[in-house]
């Protein structure tokens, strides 16, 4: 039976049911599956990739293999009609590059040694064999306990490490129980900012041997070493090194004034065992070392790359991408963070080819100075946007829609964290949908750390950094010498771009800017640790910013 419902009950009916749809998030399905298509069955990520490491080499910021890089990106971009260039702050501090490393054991049987010379430490002019020697310092008293005995010495900083059989696999993926409980916010009084399972640090973790994270004697031990006339200083390889992987970063410091040590390396725990045991048996033994190594004072202020596509009836609009362009040196830097650069040069191509329509300017930046404490981006965010030591808002500040940033390695993307933003998770859902075949499906309001998008979050500008497999990152790759172009995963990288991209379009072209957290109040830095501006500014920090990742 069909009963007539009189039309005023009818049109409140409609209402109710149309409501929720119009308050949904628009997706234009169309401009995604053209994305899809682009990303996915004529990629050139790889080739982006090969250009950042292959050719280019490891990028510590301000090196040689850093600039070759940057160059490389503004040639390739400018090919594709995007506007392109190397935009510049400071002051960072000097660069430091090595041509040759090669370490032997020579007594009392003839063995080569698998190790990396540490940053910013001088080269050895030459071959250089000594007699191998083990010091204990846990402070500067220690010292007086070797002064006049260590010249000519190679000084083994510190005992062994002992090694741990592992029975993890070395590379995993994010299971849905991984998914779930990431999903879930965090218990209340459990910290802000703790690094999700699978996340690793920034800023280098530690250096094995004396010193650790206590810069002070650091400094102090690295004057020692060469007033004292050490040929060669070794750490032995610490945390995950192991099985011919070594997580080098830097012994010395980029601040011109500070002390230069002596030549220093780092060894595979397997290879500096040996040594110490050979050694606490009373055996002698004589190693050699042979490393071309150089600091480069020409520049001290370095470069941020940026590329820009016009918009259209909102071009005064921005929205930006981006991705550490600079590496440690063992590697090639490709999952740390070759792989994100590559993806963001892709998303542009892509975006470039289509055609698409762009309501916003895009605005494509790639950083130099992260692995000393997101510096590249700090001088950016304050130059344009604002200073988080006194929140004085530019003009910029209000035109930035938001920022999204790569830099967790080669792991395909499983979400995005909120970044306490909880006004996006209605939006993020909408635009996550059409990737669910993909595998991306998860939003955490959690704070993820470590890399750029804070430099954005910091001045209450929208940052977000998505939620990836972990795959070898914490375990391989990271900061090591095997961070190179075979262990990035291609079809990971694909799918990354397709969903970078697609965000970006409906960033650019949706009505509203992203809505935004609360202003965060100023936050005074301590004068020593001011951020380097694109204004003149005193000698750089030589800290790292250790924030979880």
């Amino acid at each position: 039976m069909k009963f007539n419902r009189p039309p005023v009950v009818a049109l409140i009916i409609a209402l109710a049911i149309s409501m929720p749809l119009l308050a949904q998030e628009a997706v234009d399905l169309d401009a995604v599956h053209r994305i899809r298509t682009e990303a996915l069955q004529n990629s050139q990520v790889m080739e982006h990739l090969f250009y950042l490491t292959d050719v280019s080499g490891s990028r510590l910021t301000n090196s040689p293999g850093f600039f070759t890089a940057a160059e490389w990106i503004v040639k390739r971009l400018g090919e594709w009609g995007i506007t392109a260039r190397q935009e510049k702050w400071g002051p960072f501090g000097r660069g430091w590059t090595y041509t040759r490393f090669s370490a032997h054991m020579l007594e009392p049987q003839s063995t080569p040694l698998i190790g990396a010379p540490l940053a910013y430490t001088p080269g050895t002019n030459g071959p250089v064999s000594g007699d191998a020697v083990i010091v204990a310092i846990a402070n500067e008293n220690d010292f007086a306990k070797y002064k006049g005995m260590l010249r000519g010495k190679i000084v083994l900083l510190g005992p062994g490490r002992e090694l741990q059989m592992s029975l993890q696999p070395l590379a995993t993926r994010r299971t849905d129980t991984d998914l779930a409980t990431l999903a879930q916010a965090p218990d209340a009084g459990g910290g802000r900012g703790q690094a999700p399972p699978g996340t690793a640090a920034i800023g280098g973790g530690r250096q094995g041997g004396p010193g650790g994270g206590n810069q002070q004697l650091v400094r102090a031990l690295n004057k020692f070493l060469a007033d004292e006339g050490v040929a060669v200083a070794v750490r032995v390889g610490a945390g995950r090194s192991e099985g011919g992987t070594v997580f080098a970063q830097g012994g010395g410091t980029r601040d011109i004034k500070d002390p230069v040590p002596p030549p220093m390396v780092t060894l595979t725990p397997e290879h500096y065992n040996r040594i110490a045991r050979l050694l606490d048996h009373k055996i002698p033994v004589k190693l050699e070392f042979d490393i071309q190594a150089r600091f480069v004072d020409d520049r001290t202020d370095s470069v941020n790359v940026i590329g820009e596509i016009p918009g259209g009836r909102k071009r005064d609009e921005i929205v930006m991408i981006g991705a550490h362009l600079d590496s440690w040196h063992s590697g090639t830097g490709a999952t740390d963070n070759a792989a994100g650069s590559a993806v963001m040069i892709e998303v542009m191509r892509i975006l470039k080819t289509l055609n698409l329509r762009l309501d916003r300017t895009v605005r494509l930046a790639l950083w130099s100075g992260e692995e000393q404490g997101i510096l590249g981006s700090r001088a950016y965010v304050a130059d344009h946007f604002a200073a988080r030591e006194d929140m004085k808002l530019k003009s910029e500040h209000a035109r930035l829609s938001g920022y999204f940033n790569v830099d967790n390695g080669s792991g395909k993307i499983r979400g995005i964290y909120l970044q306490g933003n909880d006004a996006m998770r209605p939006i993020f859902q909408a635009w996550l949908k059409p990737f669910e075949d993909l595998g991306a499906t998860t939003i955490s309001i959690r704070n993820t750390g470590g890399t750029d998008h804070l430099s954005f979050d910091a001045v209450g500008l929208p940052g977000f950094q998505f939620i990836q497999d972990p795959l070898e990152y914490d375990s391989r790759t990271h900061h090591s010498n095997m961070d190179v172009y075979d262990r990035v995963q291609r079809a990971d990288m694909m799918q990354m771009a397709a969903i970078v991209a697609s965000f970006v379009y409906n960033t650019a072209n949706r009505d509203a800017l992203l809505p935004r957290k609360p202003l965060p109040k100023p936050q005074p830095a301590p004068a020593q640790q001011q951020p380097p501006t694109n204004a003149p500014a005193a000698t750089p920090s030589t800290g790292a910013a250790a924030a979880a990742r």
